[in-house]
């Protein structure tokens, strides 16, 4: 499996610029709301860690972090650079 992150990319993506299947690395959360990076840091999603999207969905999409899949929205999806 290939790995890109966003320095291969040469500019900043999101969750919602990733292609299904390939994994990435998370660069950064783009939120000011700490409840929301502390959920995210539980889940394991944090600068430096792998991320796959699983499987795009109408509403966001399906995620594969350390262990879990989790079905994140949009809104959260742009929040977290790649």
């Amino acid at each position: 499996m290939l790995t890109t992150s966003m320095t291969e990319q040469g500019n900043c993506m999101t969750l919602l610029d990733a292609q299904e299947g390939m994994e990435y690395i998370v660069a950064g959360i783009d939120t000011q709301d700490e409840e929301l990076n502390a959920f995210l840091f539980s889940l394991g999603c944090y600068s430096g860690q792998p991320i796959t999207v699983v499987a795009r969905r109408a509403g966001g999409c399906v995620v594969s972090i350390k262990d879990g899949r989790y079905n994140i929205d949009r809104q959260l999806a742009a929040a977290i650079r790649i």
